[in-house]
Protein backbone atom coordinates (compact mmCIF):
# COMPACT_ATOMS: atom_id res chain seq x y z
CA UNK A 1 0.00 0.00 0.00
CA UNK A 2 3.07 2.60 0.64
CA UNK A 3 4.40 1.67 -2.37
CA UNK A 4 1.44 2.30 -4.74
CA UNK A 5 1.15 5.91 -2.55
CA UNK A 6 4.78 6.57 -3.34
CA UNK A 7 4.83 5.31 -6.90
CA UNK A 8 1.25 7.29 -7.37
CA UNK A 9 3.15 10.40 -5.74
CA UNK A 10 6.18 9.50 -7.97
CA UNK A 11 4.35 9.80 -11.14
CA UNK A 12 2.88 12.85 -10.10
CA UNK A 13 6.37 14.75 -9.55
CA UNK A 14 7.77 13.63 -12.97
CA UNK A 15 4.73 14.85 -14.60
CA UNK A 16 5.76 18.63 -12.55
CA UNK A 17 8.88 18.17 -13.58
CA UNK A 18 8.42 17.36 -17.49
CA UNK A 19 6.09 20.22 -16.71
CA UNK A 20 8.69 22.38 -15.47
CA UNK A 21 11.13 20.94 -18.23
CA UNK A 22 8.43 22.15 -21.07
CA UNK A 23 8.10 25.64 -19.60
CA UNK A 24 11.77 26.53 -19.02
CA UNK A 25 12.54 28.10 -22.89
CA UNK A 26 9.25 30.43 -22.21
CA UNK A 27 10.78 31.31 -18.97
CA UNK A 28 13.95 31.94 -20.66
CA UNK A 29 12.54 34.31 -22.87
CA UNK A 30 10.96 36.84 -21.33
CA UNK A 31 12.40 39.99 -22.44
CA UNK A 32 12.48 39.77 -25.98
CA UNK A 33 8.94 39.75 -27.69
CA UNK A 34 8.03 36.45 -28.40
CA UNK A 35 6.73 34.37 -31.32
CA UNK A 36 4.28 32.91 -28.38
CA UNK A 37 2.50 36.00 -28.21
CA UNK A 38 1.00 35.74 -32.10
CA UNK A 39 -2.45 34.09 -32.52
CA UNK A 40 -0.02 30.73 -33.70
CA UNK A 41 1.51 30.83 -30.32
CA UNK A 42 -1.39 30.95 -28.55
CA UNK A 43 -2.58 27.79 -30.45
CA UNK A 44 0.91 25.78 -29.60
CA UNK A 45 0.23 27.00 -25.95
CA UNK A 46 -3.03 25.54 -25.76
CA UNK A 47 -2.06 22.43 -27.17
CA UNK A 48 0.93 22.51 -25.17
CA UNK A 49 -1.66 23.06 -22.12
CA UNK A 50 -3.66 20.08 -23.55
CA UNK A 51 -0.68 17.81 -23.82
CA UNK A 52 0.68 18.41 -20.30
CA UNK A 53 -2.64 18.23 -19.04
CA UNK A 54 -3.64 15.13 -20.61
CA UNK A 55 -0.21 13.38 -19.62
CA UNK A 56 -1.04 14.28 -15.87
CA UNK A 57 -4.49 13.11 -16.08
CA UNK A 58 -3.44 10.08 -17.66
CA UNK A 59 -0.81 9.37 -15.13
CA UNK A 60 -3.51 9.96 -12.53
CA UNK A 61 -5.59 7.65 -14.18
CA UNK A 62 -3.21 5.19 -14.53
CA UNK A 63 -1.18 5.43 -11.40
CA UNK A 64 -3.27 6.81 -9.31
CA UNK A 65 -7.34 5.94 -9.65
CA UNK A 66 -6.27 2.37 -8.49
CA UNK A 67 -4.70 3.59 -5.39
CA UNK A 68 -7.51 5.86 -4.90
CA UNK A 69 -10.14 3.54 -5.92
CA UNK A 70 -8.31 0.67 -3.48
CA UNK A 71 -7.66 3.00 -0.74
CA UNK A 72 -11.81 4.23 -1.04
CA UNK A 73 -12.61 0.85 -0.96
CA UNK A 74 -10.48 -0.14 2.32
CA UNK A 75 -11.61 2.74 3.89
CA UNK A 76 -15.63 1.40 3.02
CA UNK A 77 -14.68 -1.76 4.32
CA UNK A 78 -13.24 0.20 7.14
CA UNK A 79 -16.59 2.03 7.90
CA UNK A 80 -19.34 -1.30 7.01
CA UNK A 81 -16.77 -3.36 9.77
CA UNK A 82 -17.13 -0.45 12.05
CA UNK A 83 -20.85 -0.04 11.23
CA UNK A 84 -21.09 -3.70 12.09
CA UNK A 85 -19.42 -3.67 15.32
CA UNK A 86 -21.20 -0.89 15.81
CA UNK A 87 -24.42 -2.64 15.51
CA UNK A 88 -22.90 -5.70 17.47
CA UNK A 89 -22.37 -3.54 20.57
CA UNK A 90 -25.51 -2.08 20.25
CA UNK A 91 -26.96 -5.38 20.44
CA UNK A 92 -24.71 -6.22 23.12
CA UNK A 93 -25.96 -3.31 25.21
CA UNK A 94 -29.74 -4.56 24.64
CA UNK A 95 -29.54 -7.51 25.71
CA UNK A 96 -27.60 -6.65 28.48
CA UNK A 97 -30.58 -3.86 29.25
CA UNK A 98 -32.98 -6.35 29.08
CA UNK A 99 -31.01 -8.74 31.44
CA UNK A 100 -30.89 -5.96 33.92
CA UNK A 101 -34.00 -5.13 33.56
CA UNK A 102 -35.27 -8.82 34.07
CA UNK A 103 -32.47 -9.66 37.03
CA UNK A 104 -34.66 -7.68 39.63
CA UNK A 105 -37.79 -10.08 38.47
CA UNK A 106 -35.32 -12.84 38.77
CA UNK A 107 -34.23 -12.11 42.16
CA UNK A 108 -38.00 -11.83 43.19
CA UNK A 109 -39.04 -15.06 41.39
CA UNK A 110 -35.78 -16.82 43.30
CA UNK A 111 -36.67 -15.45 46.63
CA UNK A 112 -40.17 -16.40 46.15
CA UNK A 113 -39.10 -19.76 44.78
CA UNK A 114 -36.39 -20.48 47.36
CA UNK A 115 -38.93 -19.26 50.67
CA UNK A 116 -41.41 -21.76 49.23
CA UNK A 117 -39.12 -24.31 48.89
CA UNK A 118 -37.92 -23.68 52.62
CA UNK A 119 -41.46 -23.71 53.60
CA UNK A 120 -41.85 -27.19 51.62
CA UNK A 121 -38.90 -28.72 53.26
CA UNK A 122 -39.79 -27.68 56.79
CA UNK A 123 -43.19 -29.15 55.87
CA UNK A 124 -41.92 -32.14 55.07
CA UNK A 125 -39.73 -32.37 58.25
CA UNK A 126 -42.45 -32.16 60.04
CA UNK A 127 -44.30 -34.18 58.76
CA UNK A 128 -41.74 -36.69 59.06
CA UNK A 129 -41.20 -36.05 62.91
CA UNK A 130 -44.56 -36.47 63.30
CA UNK A 131 -44.33 -39.83 61.15
CA UNK A 132 -41.13 -40.74 63.22
CA UNK A 133 -43.26 -39.80 66.69
CA UNK A 134 -45.88 -41.84 65.48
CA UNK A 135 -43.59 -45.10 64.82
CA UNK A 136 -41.72 -44.61 68.00
CA UNK A 137 -44.92 -44.11 69.99
CA UNK A 138 -46.41 -47.52 68.64
CA UNK A 139 -43.19 -49.20 68.84
CA UNK A 140 -43.54 -47.99 72.81
CA UNK A 141 -47.00 -49.18 72.85
CA UNK A 142 -46.18 -52.64 71.87
CA UNK A 143 -43.14 -53.14 73.87
CA UNK A 144 -45.49 -51.93 76.97
CA UNK A 145 -48.07 -54.86 75.52
CA UNK A 146 -45.30 -57.27 75.55
CA UNK A 147 -43.67 -56.53 79.17
CA UNK A 148 -47.48 -56.39 80.07
CA UNK A 149 -47.92 -59.75 78.75
CA UNK A 150 -44.77 -61.06 80.32
CA UNK A 151 -45.75 -59.85 83.32
CA UNK A 152 -48.97 -61.75 83.27
CA UNK A 153 -47.53 -64.87 82.22
CA UNK A 154 -44.90 -64.18 84.79
CA UNK A 155 -48.09 -63.44 87.27
CA UNK A 156 -49.84 -66.64 86.56
CA UNK A 157 -46.44 -68.83 86.98
CA UNK A 158 -45.90 -67.63 90.41
CA UNK A 159 -50.26 -67.91 91.22
CA UNK A 160 -49.80 -71.53 90.13
CA UNK A 161 -46.77 -72.13 92.01
CA UNK A 162 -47.41 -70.76 95.10
CA UNK A 163 -50.98 -71.99 94.68
CA UNK A 164 -49.35 -75.76 94.23
CA UNK A 165 -47.24 -74.62 97.81
CA UNK A 166 -49.85 -73.65 99.75
CA UNK A 167 -52.17 -76.72 98.52
CA UNK A 168 -49.10 -79.16 99.50
CA UNK A 169 -48.88 -77.43 102.76
CA UNK A 170 -53.06 -77.50 103.09
CA UNK A 171 -52.06 -81.16 102.14
CA UNK A 172 -50.09 -82.14 104.33
CA UNK A 173 -51.86 -80.68 107.43
CA UNK A 174 -54.89 -82.20 106.29
CA UNK A 175 -52.72 -85.90 105.98
CA UNK A 176 -52.27 -87.32 109.31
CA UNK A 177 -52.05 -90.98 109.63
CA UNK A 178 -55.43 -91.46 110.54
CA UNK A 179 -56.84 -89.55 107.19
CA UNK A 180 -54.08 -91.38 105.37
CA UNK A 181 -56.09 -94.89 106.37
CA UNK A 182 -59.42 -93.70 105.43
CA UNK A 183 -58.30 -92.32 102.46
CA UNK A 184 -56.91 -95.53 101.35
CA UNK A 185 -60.04 -97.26 102.71
CA UNK A 186 -62.15 -94.82 100.30
CA UNK A 187 -59.65 -95.56 97.58
CA UNK A 188 -59.78 -99.48 97.95
CA UNK A 189 -63.80 -99.57 98.34
CA UNK A 190 -64.48 -97.77 95.37
CA UNK A 191 -61.98 -99.77 93.49
CA UNK A 192 -63.96 -103.26 94.42
CA UNK A 193 -67.43 -101.60 93.52
CA UNK A 194 -66.04 -100.37 89.97
CA UNK A 195 -65.12 -104.07 89.46
CA UNK A 196 -68.14 -105.52 90.61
Amino acid sequence: MMRRFWSVYGALACAAALLLWAAAPVLAQEGEASPADSPTGWVFRWLNFALVFSGIAYAIWKWGAPYFRQHTEEISRKIAEGARAREAAERQRREIQAKLAGLEEEINRLRVEGKRDADAEAQRLLDMERVERERIERAARAEVEAAEREGRMELKIVAARRAVELAEALLRQSLTPKADEMLFKGFVTELQENLN
